[in-house]
């Protein structure tokens, strides 16, 4: 049997039970297996982003988006191992938004925590326009509908315990990654057999003969960094599945390590196949790339497959979204910056009090896919960018200052450090920088910068009038 001991907080209050299954005190049930935080990690990263999104980044790039994706891959790869460079140290599941709170202050793990939570929501919001704009492939129905049951339905999903929601994503993440290898080998057999309507044309030479590498010039390829940035927002995800993972010490580190061969595969490899089998001047945005690749090849059934693997891509990343805002506000009723009853876990451990908070304002997203069905994709993709790429920021300076501590000796060294850091972390941050310029002067993103002032104001507020407030549970003193 565990053994259990209750952590007591300021004045003798009893802040956690913590128990040898549950060492952070958290009150999760530690029942995420390595084989399903590995597809977590996997899947994560491929969704709308890479699926749809990639139509419009072609249509701007052309083939030089292949080299958009390489350095943003190495970008997020620094991220990720500063992430886990933090898991090492401490793993729970409020993540980056417990790491700002120890490492830059109260305010920061407030403004990071609500901001993810919010990223969240968006991308529910961006995840089911996606789904819906996939489903007027078979059928002539409004978007709002498609958006309205997909909510429903996976909403549902979420009341689940967290075993059975691992094992879900276990298996969408393997439908997606069957799916992306399956047509890279496809695209290769083209290539090399000549097979298909395609067969004739297909050539590597259509990555610089149309138009060059670099058709628009440099700037049309950095004006798709956001859209790139975007494809790999959800790969920090398995942060979050620290506090439910069997034995994260083990776990995490194999799964941040997949990340340069998933990118190197599911980006790189994925996008120089169909660029060499069909000529980036026939992609254009709103179409999701894979579909028209095989439109293109005459092979119909084979487009329908694809549109119904990338329908999955976006509510398995949906679904994913709602496990991870419950978590999110959980941490931070703990910690005083919530409203308690949001601290509430069910029997079977999910906090659905919070699940059920962000569903219902998913349900937006219904409203937005009525209002603005053909700019909604645009609209909450540049929002969920910015939203998202905070947490990243997060991540990188707590890693920076927790990495100066321990350099001092006041805290202990993590078992698995960040290559080239602070350097490589510092490089990041700037690249990051160059992609908010970037989303600045695009038009289509530019409202996304307009937002984040007044929800600034709004969590400045909302700050003022929880600081008052006890926590339930509370993150160590930073020495």
């Amino acid at each position: 049997m565990a053994s259990a001991r209750v952590d007591e907080g300021q004045g003798g209050r009893p802040v956690a039970v913590v128990t040898d299954a549950d060492p952070t005190g958290e009150g999760y049930r530690r029942t995420l297996g390595a084989r399903q935080i590995q597809m977590i990690a996997i899947g994560g990263a491929i969704g709308t982003g890479l699926f749809l999104g990639a139509g419009k980044a072609i249509y701007k790039a052309g083939p030089s988006l292949v080299l958009a994706y390489v350095l943003a891959g190495g970008v997020i790869f620094i991220i990720m191992r500063a992430l886990g460079e933090l898991l090492m140290y401490r793993p729970v599941s409020g993540s980056f938004s417990e790491y700002a709170r120890e490492f830059v202050g109260p305010f920061a793990g407030f403004v990071t925590g609500w901001t993810y939570w919010l990223f969240w929501v968006v991308t529910g919001i961006t995840e089911v326009t996606a789904a819906a704009q996939y489903m007027t492939y078979w059928f002539s129905i409004p978007q709002w509908v498609s958006a309205l049951v997909f909510t429903v339905v996976l909403y549902g999903v979420n009341l689940i315990s967290v075993k059975v929601f691992g094992e879900l994503e276990f298996w969408f993440s393997m439908v997606k990654v069957t799916a992306i290898v399956g047509m890279i080998l496809i695209c290769a057999g083209v290539l090399t057999l000549g097979f298909s309507d395609a067969g004739d044309t297909a050539s590597v030479t259509h990555l610089w003969a149309d138009g060059g590498f670099f058709p628009n010039g440099v700037k049309g390829t950095l004006m798709t960094l956001q859209i790139v940035m975007f494809a790999f927002l959800a790969v920090e995800l398995v942060g979050v599945t620290a506090g439910e993972s069997k034995d994260p010490k083990t776990v995490l580190p194999r799964a941040i390590n997949t990340v340069p061969w998933r990118i190197a595969v599911f980006y790189v490899g994925a996008l120089v196949m169909i660029l060499s089998v069909v000529p980036w001047t026939e992609f254009r945005p709103g179409v999701p790339p894979f579909v028209a690749a095989f439109e293109r090849m005459g092979l119909g059934l084979g487009a329908g497959i694809v549109n119904f693997v990338v329908l999955t891509a976006a509510l398995s990343s949906c679904n994913s979204g709602m496990y991870s805002t419950g978590r999110m506000l959980r941490d931070l009723a703990l910690n005083g910056q919530g409203p308690a009853r949001l601290t509430r876990l069910t029997r079977n451990g999910t906090p659905l009090v919070g699940t059920t908070f962000s569903a219902a304002l998913m349900l937006v997203g219904v409203w937005i896919n009525y209002r603005w069905p053909g700019d909604a994709f645009t609209y909450v993709v540049s929002f969920a960018t910015i939203s998202g790429m905070w947490a990243w920021i997060m991540i990188l300076v707590s890693q920076l200052r927790y990495r100066r501590l321990a350099g001092r000796g006041a805290l202990p060294t993590s078992s698995f450090r960040t290559p080239g850091a602070p350097y490589t972390s510092v490089f990041a941050l700037a690249f990051i920088g160059v992609v908010v310029v970037m989303m600045g002067i695009d038009e289509d993103t530019r409202i996304s910068l307009y937002c984040a002032p007044l929800w600034a104001v709004v969590l400045g507020l909302s700050y003022r009038t929880l600081s008052g407030r006890a926590p339930v549970g509370a993150a160590p003193e930073r020495p």
